[in-house]
Formats: structure tokens, C-alpha cells, sequence
């Protein structure tokens, strides 16, 4: 059984995700190409038996989400966990102020991760340190955001849409709702659609957005639309997983294809370094079936992964 879309509800983290589809599917043999916070629900795409060869290649995709950035409350954990440890009123606010610092966050940059991750230092789990009441000193990573559209300044979480056409996720009378976390109180909120690259934390990006704009923040809810290809109006319930569609490991991996002949495809299960003009990434496949993912220098092939 090869790759599944989830939808993750509310509360649970993407272990238990995990966790019960090994129970459903009757393997013990399951991998997630991304971890998904207990307070968000969305897309988590599972890995199935021998599709968890895949993880390492769609780790890196890109994901969307849509966030609530409350403003004028900070929490610990980035998000509506809690508790409140900094509040302050928050100034008026126009569109326009609003987008031009979102803009400022667009593209490769270096984030600071929350206390509350699961990165480690030394062996050491940051939110295990947190929790103790200490903190560790996480060093800035690379992380490419794509893309940020507001979609609306409202007075409190409570008041922001949680209604979106799934077309393109824009606020509408009818379509798809959404179960956030209890809010902390009533703060003003930004909606946002966000398209970010692999390693990014909104928790994160919220608490940089409210520090541009001066004031503390918190994420109050997030859904995952898309992770890589995968979109969460195809994504399935957890309850429904041992009928779920599945997805071929080719249809899976995002990347171009090459067509081989016979000796090509013998070579690359060699592990040879056959000549080839392709630049950067790319599936291998024999009769529609998956031979290799390959990267090329415009020289030769190096195989990073065959399939028998």
C-alpha cells in the first residue's frame, strides 16, 4: 500500500496520526513527509510499507496553509496553547501597513524555531526543555517563504471567516469550515494564505509578523491545504483510511520524468553513472515503471535511490 493524503483532526499530533493508521492498515511500516502541530489540522501525507522510501525525497515540498495571527497576546508556545505571557493593546492597523510587512518576509531568510519543537540540541528535545521550565539556544535556519496574501484584518479571532471556497481558499458564504483551537481571548487577527518552503514554522512566523509590527503574537489556528501535489480536498478522514485511494510511489514523487531503454535502466540499478544531459532531479521509469530518482550534473546520472 503505497502513499495516503490524511486529514489530521484537531488535537491530535502527527505521531498519533501515525499511530493508528499502523493500527487501521495492519503495518507497522508507516512514515509522514512533514510533522503537523497538535493545534493544526490539514493535510499530513503518510507513507505506506515500502512507499516510506519516499519520505526522504517529499520531506522537502513546498506546503500552504491558511493562519490566524492574533495580535497583542504572546504565549510560550507560539500558538493558542498557552498561556498568555505578554499582552499589549494593538494600534490601529491598515491593509496596506499589514501587507507591506508581510512582503518584508517573502523569500530565503533564517528563522529562529519555537522553544516548543521537537529540534534537538546535544540529544536534547527543545520542548522537553521548555517544559522543564528552561530553554535552549536554537540556532536560525534557512527557510524560504513563497508567498503571503492577507485575506483580511478582523477584531478577534472569533470574527475571522472560518468558511473557505476550497478552489483557492478564499473566505465564502459556503465550502469548507474549519475547527480552530479554543481562542485566548479576543485580539485583533490577521488571515493569512501562506505558501512556504520545507523547515518553515508559522508558529514562527507569526511571532516575527507581530514583532514587525510591534507587538506580540500568537498563531490562534492553522490548517494545512496542500503539502507537495497533495491537496486537503483529496485528503481523506482518518477513519476512512483503509479504503482510501492510494497513490503510486511514481505519481507520488513531484519530479520530471525520463523515459529509459533497457540499458539505461540496467546501468542506474548498477549503481553506474551513465552520460546524460539532464540538470537537477528527476524519476527514472522503464514501461511506466519506476526505476530510479536520479540527480544529473549535465554530464551524468548519480542514482539517489533505485527501485528492483
Amino acid at each position: 500500500m503505497p502513499v495516503i493524503a490524511v486529514d489530521k483532526p484537531l488535537h491530535l499530533t502527527s505521531h498519533d496520526v501515525v499511530a493508528r493508521a499502523r493500527r487501521q492498515l495492519g503495518t507497522k511500516r508507516v512514515g509522514h513527509t512533514g510533522t503537523l502541530d497538535p493545534l493544526a489540522t490539514g493535510v499530513v501525507v503518510l507513507c505506506v510499507d515500502g512507499s516510506t522510501k519516499l519520505v526522504q525525497f517529499m520531506e522537502a515540498d513546498t506546503k500552504a496553509y491558511l493562519a490566524w495571527i492574533s495580535l497583542g497576546a504572546g504565549t510560550p508556545t507560539l500558538d493558542a496553547e498557552g498561556p498568555i505571557d505578554e499582552r499589549v493593546s494593538v494600534p490601529p492597523l491598515s491593509e496596506a501597513t499589514v501587507r507591506e510587512v508581510l512582503a518584508s518576509f517573502l523569500g530565503p531568510q533564517q528563522q529562529i524555531p519555537p522553544q516548543y519543537s521537537a529540534l534537538q540540541v546535544g540529544g536534547v528535545r527543545a520542548y522537553a526543555v521548555a517544559r522543564a521550565g528552561g530553554a535552549l539556544e536554537l540556532p536560525a535556519r534557512p527557510v524560504n517563504i513563497h508567498a503571503l496574501d492577507l485575506l483580511g484584518i478582523f477584531p478577534s479571532v472569533q470574527a475571522a471567516p472560518r468558511t473557505f471556497d476550497p478552489q483557492g481558499w478564499a473566505p465564502a458564504p459556503e465550502g469548507r469550515t474549519f475547527t480552530l483551537p479554543e481562542p485566548l481571548g479576543a485580539f485583533p487577527t490577521l488571515l493569512v494564505r501562506a505558501e512556504v518552503g520545507s523547515g518553515t514554522y508559522l508558529r514562527s512566523l507569526a511571532r516575527d509578523v507581530g514583532a514587525a509590527l510591534g507587538v506580540p503574537a500568537h498563531l490562534a489556528g492553522l490548517v494545512r491545504t496542500r503539502a507537495g501535489r497533495y491537496r486537503l480536498s483529496e485528503a481523506v478522514s482518518l477513519e476512512a483510511l483503509p479504503d482510501a485511494p492510494v497513490i503510486s510511489d511514481l505519481d507520488a514523487l513531484d519530479f520530471p520524468q525520463i523515459e529509459a531503454d533497457e540499458r539505461l535502466a540496467r546501468e542506474l540499478r548498477q549503481g553506474k553513472r551513465p552520460a546524460h544531459g539532464l540538470r537537477g532531479r528527476a524519476t527514472v521509469t522503464l514501461g511506466g515503471e519506476l526505476v530510479a530518482v536520479v540527480d544529473g550534473d549535465g554530464e551524468q546520472l548519480r542514482v539517489v535511490r533505485a527501485w528492483a
